[in-house]
């Protein structure tokens, strides 16, 4: 499961013309859905997403989650963020999970995140979607389960 996530002052997602999720002061989470994940997958990002300290406290320093300012998150299904581009003009998307395995891992996300007492506003899965956003910083973050359960690289590590 990968989330590009962006730090937003507000965020909606419009289908139709029609205004289907928005949020203020949050953060924007485009999620893409591997043909390999779980609900493992599930819990293991929204724990992550919903303790990153990527909000800026009175000094100014990231000390602060999406639950330590009492963000919202606005969630959009993103198969794109599994395109395969090495080959050829024409991305292929064969990683990204199908329909009727994605929908119920997005909403299984969305529901993982409102458990940890986080309002979400969502989009509509496999429609056609505008997604308008104010990004505030702009802090923009990728971050992929799979990765979340390698071990740390030595050196990583950058203390201040």
């Amino acid at each position: 499961m990968r989330a590009v996530i962006q730090r937003v002052r507000e965020a909606s997602v419009t289908v139709a013309g029609e205004v289907v999720g928005a949020i203020g002061n949050g953060l924007l989470i485009l999620l893409g859905v591997c043909h390999t994940d779980t609900a493992e997958d599930v819990e293991l990002l929204a724990e992550k997403i919903a303790q990153l300290r990527i909000f800026s406290d009175h000094e100014g320093k990231f000390n602060l989650s999406l639950l330590d300012v009492g963000g919202a998150a606005l969630v959009v299904s993103q198969f794109t963020l599994y395109a395969d581009t090495r080959k050829g003009r024409r991305p292929s998307f064969t990683a990204a999970a199908r329909p009727e395995i994605a929908a119920p891992l997005v909403d299984a996300f969305a529901a993982a995140l409102r458990a940890r007492n986080i309002p979400v506003a969502t989009g509509v899965f496999g429609a056609m979607m505008q997604v308008a956003l104010i990004n505030d910083g702009p802090v923009t973050l990728v971050i992929d389960s799979a990765e979340l359960r390698l071990p740390r690289r030595a050196g990583s590590r950058v203390d201040s």
